[in-house]
């Protein structure tokens, strides 16, 4: 993991975990990636219909 990245505590139902991990295996993902796949998708479709977040470094 990079260290660079910040931990971040989810906290989600089994049945839930077991289904992102059915779907993660079969798109050849991690759990973890399938999450950052899935959260980087909404947040440009987010981008698309409401105009760019700005992030302040």
């Amino acid at each position: 993991m990079r260290k660079d990245y910040p931990r971040y505590t989810l906290r989600i139902s089994k049945v839930m975990l077991s289904k992102l991990a059915s779907i993660a295996e079969r798109n050849g993902r991690t759990k973890n990636k399938e999450i950052e796949f899935l959260l980087k998708r909404h947040i440009a479709e987010y981008e698309r219909l409401n105009g760019e977040i700005k992030i302040e470094k």
